[in-house]
């Protein structure tokens, strides 16, 4: 069956190129203009993956708002922030309110297709691994389940997107080495540029951080990536 791919553009000729191009690699395509369209079906039925533009119409930020509505929905669909604004307050914007990429317009094609490829691959291991029996990783006050994909701090859960929770797998399956950029993008599945993947490490701190202040499970290795403190061990 098709993987089925939503697009929320509100610019008819960039809407259609992009049909065009998902459709020939094989992708069962919806396309809508405006957000109350989109979600007045979405809500009813959601889509493999999710690709929206920040500014929709009179609506300069409708894309964060449907985003923020999906997210409600469900805490797994992959979501893809689409927009011709460069800018990291706008891709920080993006991210903390649960998009798992963030591309500009003039973006390659092909670079979109693989981050789209890559968040479809993910998603269908996260619904397999949902079959086997639980695979729990306990570090200190951590615990992560990794079939179920939860995570709790000293028992209290903290809500991760999909993206993260592989960020921070990665980062505290070998406490103390260090994982670069670029490991921590294998691990998610994903293709994401250097802020983009600070901008994730940054928001899975201040959630840990909002359960307790004296956080310190995730350290920076300057020049090089991240690590797990082995103290939280």
């Amino acid at each position: 069956m098709k993987k089925h791919i939503v697009l929320i553009e509100d610019e008819a000729g960039i809407r259609d190129n992009y049909r065009a191009a998902f459709e020939r690699r094989g992708y069962r395509v919806s396309t809508y203009g405006d957000r109350p369209a989109a979600w007045q079906v979405l809500r009813q039925s959601l889509p493999d993956l999710a690709i929206i533009d920040v500014g929709l119409g009179e609506e300069a930020e409708g894309g964060f708002t449907l985003c923020q509505d999906l997210r409600s929905l469900s805490a797994t669909l992959p979501i893809i922030f689409l927009t011709a604004r460069d800018s990291d307050i706008d891709s920080v914007h993006g991210l903390r309110l649960g998009a798992d990429d963030y591309v500009t317009k003039d973006m390659s094609l092909e670079h979109l297709l693989a981050r789209i490829t890559a968040l479809l691959r993910r998603a269908e291991a996260w619904a397999e691994a949902l079959q086997k029996p639980d695979d729990i990783l306990t570090r200190g006050k951590l615990t992560l389940n990794v079939d179920r994909m939860t995570v709790t701090w000293q028992g209290q859960p903290v809500d991760l997107t999909v993206t993260e929770f592989w960020m921070l797998h990665a980062l505290v399956q070998h406490p103390g080495h260090v994982r670069s950029r670029e490991q921590l993008m294998e691990a998610a599945s994903t293709v994401l540029d250097d802020n983009t993947v600070t901008s994730h490490i940054k928001r899975i701190r201040r959630k840990f951080s909002q359960l307790d202040d004296q956080f310190d499970g995730i350290q920076t290795a300057y020049g090089m990536g991240y690590r797990w403190n082995a103290r939280e061990v």
